[in-house]
């Protein structure tokens, strides 16, 4: 309760001095995709598998693995275990010189990606990677300038840059964005295709045409890139198959890079080490950009991988690019540990099969809920529910990107029983941790159906499920959307 101090909890006090640690943040810090003056969240104290500890003493299971980056769970032995170790050893040094655990994460990814002859350039996080990716392109194709093609409803981070190049309504209204070298094409959205199908595989056809015409119009020679996200992303949209390797082949034809943003889908996100792999040597791009799962979010990093074509084109040529924490030590360690977490363990399978358990789930539960439209995904432990007020007309029970007050007060019911959800707009995001309990799962999707069921059978008969005029008891944010 606001004023009260916070009760202890596990690493909650200070172990030298017997105090209590400040946990309320609320004055001081300012937070991020918030009105400051209604930020109003848990303090995390610790976690472990799937789960989270709060200050108050509540256990939350993660179902969005955050900021749908915590793909290892939270405090895994062995990454934690590997940046101690590296700690211990060698904290920092800079990118001027080497340093064992970046070069052996390098190897790691290029190995993993196959991307024979390449190189892999390691920045802070997925908005840098996706600058430092649209640089590299523009270099490679000699046009300083060069034109980017993205989508309408992408997101590619917060960087003045990226702004410009997302699609996203938190960000493409922004006047300091500069739109001048990119165009926006109309996304994959087969659930409301925006070319008028009624067919999935149609529609992705059909984006990728977009995207074609759209270098065409604007003339091959000024385009320096695509970037796209290959599958999927806090937007909700998850491309038909046929999308991607005609994206390829359009970009290919043209002699355009096509960057795959990777840095939410990777990592075992939507059941491959990559979510572009689904499609094989067919959807090999050029460029692809990594952040969130390469560490699975202990230490921030991310990472840009270059192919042997790209990567030769820069090889005799100044790179006028740098980072004072290119290729950190201590991240790369804990890169290097997630990475063989990963292979160990069996998570890329263990995504893939759970995720097509969970899709199951929830595609029966939407014969049970009549507030589900449309639920996609699945490749892996990532799914998406869109909801609506009518399923035969498909009316959004608010406009995109506001979130309906019943879907809000889901969200803290949810928490209140243990479970936190992330959802943006008219979506639920379902993407847990890959260390997720099976059993854990099924229990988050049948309270998740319950509290469904509970807010329809709260309205009256005469009114919809989601009603504009319902009372917000929680006007707290609802999930990490970055």
């Amino acid at each position: 309760m606001c004023g009260q101090a916070p009760r202890a909890a596990r690493g909650d006090t200070d172990s030298d001095h017997g105090s209590t640690i400040v946990t309320d943040e609320r004055t001081d810090v300012l937070h991020s995709w918030c009105v400051q003056s209604q930020w109003d969240a848990p303090t995390i104290v610790g976690g472990r598998g799937a789960h989270l500890f709060a200050a108050d003493g509540r256990d939350f299971l993660d179902m969005s693995s955050l900021a749908e980056c915590s793909n290892l769970g939270h405090q895994h032995p062995r990454v934690v275990a590997a940046i101690r170790e590296q700690a211990e050893r060698l904290c920092f040094v800079t990118s001027a010189w080497g340093a064992r655990p970046r070069a052996a994460l390098a190897r790691a990814l290029l190995d993993r990606s196959g991307f024979d002859g390449g190189r892999v350039f390691f920045t802070l996080g997925g908005a840098d990677a996706n600058e430092h990716a649209v640089k590299f392109a523009r270099q490679a194709r000699g046009v300083a300038d060069g034109l980017v093609v993205t989508r309408e409803r992408s997101y590619h981070g917060a960087t003045y840059a990226c702004m410009a190049w997302s699609g996203d309504t938190r960000t493409n209204e922004s006047p300091v964005a500069d739109t001048r070298f990119v165009a926006h094409v109309p996304p994959p959205y087969a659930y409301r295709c925006p070319f008028g199908s009624s067919d999935a595989d149609d529609c992705g056809r059909r984006a990728a045409a977009a995207v074609a015409a759209a270098l065409d119009a604007h003339g091959v020679e000024r385009c320096a890139a695509v970037l796209m996200e290959p599958n999927a992303g806090t937007n909700g949209i998850v491309a038909p198959d046929t999308y991607w390797p005609a994206l390829r082949r359009a970009t290919r034809e043209r002699g355009v890079c096509l960057i795959a943003d990777e840095i939410m889908s990777g990592f075992g996100r939507c059941g491959e080490w990559f979510a572009w792999q689904r499609h094989g040597e067919a959807g090999r791009p050029d460029l692809m950009t990594l952040a969130k799962g390469l560490t699975g979010a202990h230490l921030p990093l991310g990472a840009v991988v270059l192919s042997a074509a790209v990567a030769k084109r820069l090889e005799n040529e100044m790179l006028n690019t740098g980072l004072t924490y290119c290729g950190h030590p201590l991240a790369c360690a804990a890169g290097l540990a997630a990475l063989a977490a990963y292979d160990d363990e069996r998570l890329i399978e263990r995504s893939r099969r759970l995720g097509a358990q969970m899709l199951e789930r929830v595609t029966a539960m939407q014969a049970r809920v009549p507030a589900i439209g449309d639920v996609r995904g699945g490749d892996g432990l990532f799914v998406v529910i869109e909801l609506v007020r009518d399923r035969a007309t498909r009316e959004p029970p608010a406009a995109w990107p506001d979130t309906p007050p019943a879907l809000r007060s889901l969200v803290a019911r949810a928490r209140d029983a243990g479970v936190s959800f992330a959802t943006r707009g008219n979506l639920i995001l379902l993407a847990p941790p890959l260390v997720i309990e099976e059993n854990e799962l099924a229990d988050a999707l049948a309270l998740l159906e319950r509290l469904l069921l509970e807010l329809h059978a709260d309205q009256r008969p005469s009114m919809p499920i989601f009603d504009d005029q319902q009372d917000i008891r929680h006007p707290r944010a609802s999930g990490d959307p970055s």
